[in-house]
């Protein structure tokens, strides 16, 4: 006969183990197809001379598709499809289980290395959050939540500006503070973010908190040119994530990347890269050689 506290070890495990495996089916409901709507708008500055700039809003059809289903690592690519023609390989999102490793922003196209314990981790799904060309964009990490109905997971985590800001030069860091709320229609991610200054010496001063909403609504939309081109590009964009590993498992402390080089982003080189080796005659070695000296380029 089993002892009290071997009964409750056992008993503490498959609670656990029934709980990971809600987590998994709540990441799984993030994939499909979708009609996509993105809203911004600026909310509030402590300074009273800030002219908060005009809402943002943009609408398109989404194709998410599973890319990795493992017991504690789930991938999820987005792809765009605009006009039910014309395709766009868009973020990428990758869900591990109890993570200890993380990447984290810092400013200026730096990211750290940095580590948790295990109790920190323990029950936690990082979101690790990859920008159109695989370069890493923002990870954070938390807990799936099921109660009175609702099911979502909440975040905060440093990013770079987003492409439809890239521009601006008064702030440096979006704080991204994310709840991904699931429903029977789809799925909701809200952000009140913060657009900081930080400076040299890593204090951050907010410029203006901004209000965001990504709303992904479940429908039978036409993704057909999404998965023409996913079973055309899957295998260089593959390459592209490994070399992209490497490269960041070889570095100790950070990794330094200029998102832009001589007036010319470094996504727009791996696209083009894409369009030339994407064919019959695909070379792994080559293009993966490739996709290195473009990326080593762009270091620092």
């Amino acid at each position: 006969m089993k002892d009290g506290t071997v009964l409750e070890q056992e008993t503490m495990e498959r609670v656990q183990l029934d709980k990971k495996s809600k987590d998994r089916e709540a990441i799984l409901q993030l994939a499909g197809k979708f009609k996509v709507t993105f809203d911004f708008a600026e909310t509030f500055s402590s300074n009273s001379n800030y002219i908060k700039e005009e809402n943002y809003t943009n609408e398109s059809i989404e194709y998410i598709l599973v890319i990795q289903d493992e017991p504690d690592l789930i991938s999820l690519q987005h792809i765009l499809v605009i006009n039910d023609q014309f395709v766009v390989k868009h973020w990428r999102q990758d869900w591990l289980y109890e993570n200890q490793e993380f990447l984290f922003f810092d400013k200026e196209g730096v990211w750290e290395k940095s580590c948790i314990g295990p109790e920190e981790a323990k029950g936690t799904w990082t979101q690790k959050v990859f920008q159109v060309d695989d370069s890493p964009r923002y990870q954070g990490f938390g807990t799936w939540v099921f109660v009175d109905g609702k099911s979502y997971w909440e975040a905060t985590a440093a990013a770079p500006l987003p492409r439809r800001q890239e521009n601006r030069t008064d702030y440096n860091v979006l704080i991204r503070n994310n709840r991904i709320s699931i429903f029977p229609t789809g799925w909701l991610m809200e952000q009140d973010n913060q657009k900081v200054y930080r400076n040299a010496e890593g204090k951050d001063e907010c410029i203006v908190w901004e209000k965001g909403v990504e709303n992904q609504l479940r429908g039978d939309y036409n993704v057909q040119p999404a998965i023409d081109y996913w079973e055309k590009h899957q295998q260089f964009w593959a390459d592209a994530r490994a070399v992209w590993q490497e490269i960041i498992d070889a570095q100790r402390d950070e990794l330094r990347v200029h998102e832009k080089l001589d007036g010319k982003n470094l996504y727009d080189k791996i696209f083009a890269l894409d369009r030339q080796f994407s064919l019959e005659n695909y070379d792994q070695r080559k293009n993966k050689d490739h996709i290195r000296q473009i990326i080593a380029a762009h270091q620092f």
